[in-house]
């Protein structure tokens, strides 16, 4: 992974001193609040519901061993036992003191992180696929070129007061899961009819208020010029978005109301005005790249045994199916260690969970955890004979649930539980739809089912890309749930469409039952849950659902 230099180092301790200044001139009464938000904001300091929230970067997921152990030890010292892992594929906690986060500012910095840029209208953590660099579909790693952005992307004197937040997404497999068409910039690594790599670059794509897919503006850009092309998109957008009005200021809004041709028109005139002089060379890349190597695997083959193993013990070869991928190498296996135990809040995970994850990684890895978009982790490099060790250790931690692109791998924001702009809660019906699952075979035979879960309509449960998606609103006081159907945000992207009326809050597990019901009833032999919403459509579900009202 990436190796801070003299340059990196001094900024990060550097911004840690000016919080530092800015946090106790606000203690003192010198700052009024309206003038230390924007500053808080900037180092990713939320107020919400109870506490201050404090967002940590996780850049493009990739986590040392040493910096777990730092975040177990930030939230022993300055929190309540725990992080909650995001979509973004950060951390927050969701308890420090006011007065504490300069001080945990300082010690992330000696761990080579910092909490810049995770918040504010700006360019934020840039994501990836967490599979990068072990996937067998990857064209290219695309690890090398999220850290050549967030270099030139942090601190950038002309994006630090955008007309709202950016986000950046970048994949190099031929499966997007890195969301790509639903980022502000999506950029996927591809191949000309030369046989070029560069990227295929997609534009105006959001969730939340105003859910849209992005579009393609450049089918192939060459990688030197890759950080001039970012560049003119995001001067255009800087200069023309909307600052008049929050809801309609991002980026996909300037898209949809210019058009998709008019756009990439002013894209293409700014690019080349600035394009030879931003150009990405050759040595910059591979100095980059150097930081991303593969680790020194061993000369393995597949273990012979293994089918034998997961033949005899049950619970092992369920976990084995569900919560491990194949690796590129032979005799590795790609871990998912599942932060979906029933009962407890997704993504969340204790210190002492995270100090033995860190101890794991070491033990059967490279030191190495990745943070996926569904509020997962990774072990990237498992050997296959050290599975079944691994996961009787997992069993003991409470991180084996087998239920990774399950229905019980629910992706959930805090909800209405701790965050100030939610309308209604969200883990709690996260839970309650859990509680379905007694029985494994059942869930088993439902197959791949994504169910996304939002608290407001800001939508960081990216509700509207789930194969189920659970919106929750206010009523006069009360929490209801609109429910859709049919949302991806793979390469099949699209937004799920509204079942009907939301549902109250004892109702929707209910609701979200009898949907899989109606699935396995009209459902064809192997045919996934999203193909058969998108065969029949949703009106049998209509009927399914509402019908007993």
């Amino acid at each position: 992974m990436y190796q801070y230099d003299n340059y990196d180092q001094t900024l990060v301790h550097e911004r840690v001193a000016q919080f530092r200044g800015q946090t106790e001139r606000f203690l003192k009464g010198e700052l009024s609040e309206d003038q230390f938000r924007p500053l808080r904001l900037m180092n990713g300091l939320y107020i919400q519901k109870h506490a201050p929230m404090l967002r940590i970067a996780v850049p493009y997921g990739l986590l040392s061993s040493r910096q777990l152990r730092m975040l177990a030890h930030i939230a022993r010292k300055y929190d309540k036992g725990y992080g909650h892992f995001t979509t973004r594929q950060n951390i927050q906690f969701n308890w420090p003191k006011l007065e504490d986060v300069p001080d945990v500012l300082s010690e992330l910095a000696t761990v080579e992180m910092h909490a810049i840029q995770t918040s504010g209208n700006c360019i934020r953590n840039v994501t990836s696929d967490h599979l990068a660099g072990v996937g067998g579909d990857e064209l290219e790693d695309p690890r090398p070129y999220c850290e050549i952005i967030r270099q030139w992307s942090t601190l950038h004197p002309e994006f630090s007061f955008l007309p709202r937040k950016f986000k950046i997404a970048v994949n190099g497999a031929a499966k997007d899961r890195a969301a790509t068409q639903v980022h502000d910039i999506g950029l996927q690594l591809v191949k000309n009819d030369r046989g070029e790599t560069g990227f295929e670059v997609l534009v105006g794509g959001g969730l939340g208020r105003t859910p849209i897919i992005g579009v393609t503006i450049r089918p192939f850009l060459e990688k030197k010029h890759l950080l001039s092309y970012l560049e003119a998109i995001l001067r255009v957008y800087n200069r023309f978005g909307r600052r008049d009005n929050k809801f309609k200021a991002r980026i996909k809004i300037l898209v949809k109301e210019l058009g998709k041709e008019k756009f990439a028109e002013m894209v293409e005139a700014e690019w080349a005005e600035i394009k030879d002089g931003l150009l990405l060379n050759l040595e910059e890349i591979e100095r980059i790249k150097a930081f991303f190597q593969p680790p020194p695997y061993e000369a393995l083959t597949d273990e012979a045994l293994l089918a034998e193993k997961t033949a005899q013990d049950i619970q092992f070869g369920a976990w084995f199916r569900h919560n491990t991928l194949p690796h590129k190498m032979p005799g590795y296996r790609i871990v998912v260690l599942s932060l979906k135990t029933h009962g407890k809040p997704p993504g969340d995970l204790s210190e002492s969970q995270m100090d033995a994850v860190a101890d794991l990684a070491d033990r059967y890895g490279f030191g190495e955890i990745r943070v996926t978009h569904a509020q997962n982790l990774v072990l990237p490099d498992v050997k296959q004979a050290d599975l079944h060790e691994l996961w009787q250790r997992l069993e003991s931690l409470e991180l084996s649930t087998p239920n990774i692109g399950t229905a019980t791998d629910i992706i959930c924001c805090p909800g209405l539980d701790f965050c100030s702009l939610a309308n209604a809660t969200s883990i709690s019906v996260a839970n309650g739809i859990q509680r379905i699952f007694d029985d494994l075979d059942y869930l088993y035979d439902l197959g791949d089912i994504r169910i996304n879960v939002s608290g407001c309509m800001n939508g960081c449960g990216h509700h509207t890309v789930g194969h189920i998606g659970i919106l929750g609103v206010d009523k006069k006081g009360e929490e209801w749930y609109q429910i859709t159907l049919g949302g991806s945000s793979g390469k099949d992207a699209a937004l799920g469409e509204r079942l009907g009326p939301s549902v109250a809050k004892d109702q929707v597990s209910r609701a979200v039952e009898a949907i899989f019901q109606t699935y396995r009833e009209l459902r064809l032999e192997d045919e996934a849950f999203l193909e058969t919403v998108r065969r029949i459509g949703i009106r049998p579900f209509q009927e399914r659902v509402y019908g007993n009202h």
